[in-house]
């Protein structure tokens, strides 16, 4: 008992961090990964965690196979009255029938097994009269086709079933719907024993011999049904099913041969005779029955499932990695282009580039027909404008790169608000230099000539008009003092860096938050390879 508790804590812990792996970026092998982890959380959840929570409880067959195979007829059979409606059109298209002993039924009633699936009570049908519609009781509230609401299980039970066995009659494993492939490939990884159907005339169709391998490489309990096999060739179909599955490892699989009868045709009665599943429904209650027999059946398909870890997770944790070194390479794209970007605006700064135009014309004309209002607007204007493009070029840059990226998004650049940030930031740094030269031309001593907006104007000038502004550093100079002119342009100097640091760094923080938020961090390779490590040390 503590062995297998240790081995379930083990095996929740190892459940929690496949929960926790994101797969988000759309790179080759992603979607498998997205599917491989959807199939092992359902064999985790439906499976492996409760049979070993409850080892005691019944084992539960899932009978699955392809379009019109006959489940549903057999399924009937086995129970011995109709439980489950047969016919490509039935009720169980989407929703599963699981039927079990009465005895039984609170192992199902609640989320032990198969927990997302909404439990669907069916009223008892009134066996003596034949009568296959409800008596009266609650029905299923969802519409025919189900769509507005979560997938459901619907729950029989049966006198005739044998008490430790319940029957599960899946969806088509090659349904057209999507959902039904998938809900479907769910029941099949909650199940201790599977039981394939297939028919004389789709025996070798692709999917079934799919699913026949995943089984083996599992290790599950496994038996098939060759159903509706006409008379006079049963033999030779059977021998031929015989060597297919000798063929592809399989030759100790038990499988059952059921002729075609008028019942198991469509529009039949949905119950084949006794004689006919007799051996199935034998080889089912020897499984249930003998303790040995049951032992093998669950045993062998638990640690067929635990064993299958071995290769399924670091598979995961590899797909987790890839995610990660490509949401790296992306983000270094980013930072390249933006430091790229930053060395540029300082280089053109320093070059005087925003002494053009009409910042030159108003510092030509200033202070006779310039103000210093006059002049810091339009080398704000300049300064907005450098910025927009700067930013601009390293989205470019940006987009280029992850376009020679295999599997990267759409690159996430620009959106209508990056000239609102901006202008935002600069109008910051511009009534900061106001600030600054309100401030010292207040505190000036004896007296300074210049208002503060003319030494605001001129420390702007200073500021962004490199080599080709030194006569307004010298104005500055001849009115404050050789100290204060330093100490000025020093603190401007320092508001000038804050706001490029503010908006190039920030428009980078923003174009890297979709990938921080993709969570695709190295933890989760650690985590599965961690949790997998532990759980075959207590295995």
């Amino acid at each position: 008992m503590e062995a297998r508790t240790e081995l379930l804590d083990a095996l929740t812990t190892l459940r929690d961090r496949v929960a926790a792996a994101r797969f988000p970026l759309p790179l080759p092998g992603a979607e498998h990964a997205r599917r491989a982890r959807a199939e092992l959380l359902a064999q985790l959840d439906d499976y492996l965690v409760p049979r070993l929570r409850s080892p005691e409880a019944p084992l539960l067959a899932v009978v699955g196979g392809s379009t019109g195979a006959g489940k549903s007829t057999l399924v009937n059979s086995l129970v011995g009255r109709r439980v489950s409606e047969a016919g490509v059109l039935r009720p169980t298209t989407r929703t599963p029938v699981l039927v079990c002993h009465p005895a039984d039924q609170h192992w199902f009633a609640g989320p032990r097994v198969l927990p997302r699936l909404r439990r669907v009570w069916t009223p008892r049908r009134d066996v003596s009269h034949g009568d296959d519609e409800p008596a009266g009781g609650p029905e299923d509230d969802h519409g025919p086709d189900g769509e507005d609401t979560p997938p459901s299980l619907t729950v029989e039970t049966a006198e005739t079933m044998p008490v430790g066995l319940a029957l599960l009659d899946s969806p088509d494993i090659d349904s057209l719907v999507t959902a039904n492939r998938e809900l479907a490939a769910e029941l099949i990884c909650a199940a201790d024993i599977w039981v394939l159907v297939t028919t004389a005339s789709r025996y070798a169709d692709a999917v079934p011999w799919h699913l026949l391998r995943t089984a083996r490489e599992y290790d599950v309990t496994l038996a098939t049904v060759l159903d509706r096999v006409p008379h006079q060739i049963t033999a030779e179909i059977s021998r031929q099913y015989a060597a297919l599955l000798e063929r592809a490892g399989l030759g100790d699989v038990p499988h059952f041969t059921i002729p075609e009868l008028p019942e198991s045709a469509r529009g039949g009665s949905g119950l084949l005779p006794a004689t006919a599943v007799a051996d199935l429904r034998q080889w089912l209650l020897h499984r249930t029955h003998d303790p040995a027999a049951r032992a093998v059946a669950a045993g062998r398909t638990l640690t067929g499932a635990i064993d299958s870890l071995r290769s399924r997770v670091p598979a995961l944790a590899n797909a987790a990695a890839a995610q990660h070194a490509t949401a790296l390479r992306l983000m270094r794209h980013i930072d390249t282009a933006y430091d790229t970007a930053a060395a540029r605006v300082r280089r053109r700064l320093a070059d005087g580039e925003l002494l053009a135009g009409e910042a030159l014309a108003r510092w030509r004309g200033f202070p006779q027909d310039s103000g210093g209002e006059e002049l810091l607007d339009a080398f704000a204007e300049g300064l907005s404008a450098l910025l927009r493009g700067a930013v601009g070029d390293a989205d470019e840059q940006t987009a280029e790169a992850w376009r020679r990226e295999p599997g990267a998004p759409e690159c996430g650049c620009a959106d209508e608000l990056v000239t609102e940030r901006i202008e935002a930031l600069v109008d910051h740094w511009r009534r900061g230099v106001e600030a600054l030269a309100e401030e010292e031309t207040r505190a000036a001593e004896g007296g300074c000539p210049l208002t503060a907006e003319q030494a605001a104007a001129l420390l702007g000038v200073a500021l962004l008009g490199g080599r080709r502004a030194r006569g307004a550093g010298e104005a500055l100079a001849e009115s404050l003092g050789g100290a204060v002119a330093v100490r000025l342009h020093e603190r401007a100097e320092h508001l000038l860096e804050t706001c490029l640091d503010r908006v190039l760094r920030g428009e980078r923080d923003y174009r890297m938050a979709p990938l921080e938020d993709l969570d695709v961090t190295p933890g989760h390779q650690v985590a599965l390879i961690a949790a997998l490590s532990v759980l075959l040390r207590e295995r």
